[in-house]
């Protein structure tokens, strides 16, 4: 069963639980589609309401992408959850020949690898609901407008802590160009999220 199909209630005590999944990534991205939520209420807020005519297209678009981002995280939701379990039978596999020895340890380098890409995905797609936020923040609905900034905020920290089941990962990465790329990413990941909450919650603060 997915996760996003118990009540709240039964989530969180599976993920209080001794159970290792859900674990950092996932719960990051439960949390993500929680900022996605907050800023698609605020889009569906703006549409058809008056004195919003000329922002009706943004509106639209707006909640067109958080309702992909939303349906998006459920899935990277259960890859990050199944990134574990494949990591953990690559870590249980035997070591006893110098053949097992490599087989064990190239299956360890596609787990770890796996295990960082997931959430880097969840990462991606935490840095596009900020920005989705900044474009609402200029123009949606004053009266719910922040909630808004509430998406930004819980977008970019969810961002940050899903960042960390990379950073766990990153020693146990052989291959220096993959983690090159994990470390390129995160720099501008942040940076990028950094940029656009400011302007989200710059927008959202004149019109509070």
């Amino acid at each position: 069963m997915s996760i996003y199909e118990k009540s709240v209630n039964e989530y969180l005590e599976v993920a209080a639980s001794k159970s290792p999944t859900p674990g950092g990534g996932s719960v990051s991205a439960v949390v993500a589609t929680n900022a996605a939520a907050m800023v698609c209420m605020v889009a569906n807020l703006t549409l058809g309401k008056k004195g919003y005519d000329e922002v009706q297209g943004l509106a639209q678009e707006v909640v067109d992408a958080c309702t992909r981002i939303i349906a998006e995280l459920k899935a990277l939701t259960a890859k990050d959850m199944a990134a574990f379990d494949i990591f953990m039978q690559a870590w249980r596999l035997p070591a006893d020949s110098d053949a097992e020895k490599t087989a064990k340890d190239a299956a360890m380098e596609k787990a770890a690898q796996n295990a960082s890409q997931v959430p880097l995905d969840i990462c991606k797609q935490c840095l596009e609901i900020v920005k989705l936020a900044a474009k609402l923040a200029p123009v949606g609905n004053k009266g719910a407008i922040s909630d808004v900034g509430v998406g930004a905020y819980v977008g970019r920290a969810a961002l940050k802590a899903c960042m960390l089941s990379v950073d766990i990962n990153l020693p146990s990465i052989k291959t220096e160009s993959f983690k090159n790329m994990l470390v390129a990413e995160r720099a501008r990941l942040f940076t990028e999220a950094e940029e656009f909450e400011l302007r989200a919650l710059a927008d959202v603060k004149k019109r509070l």
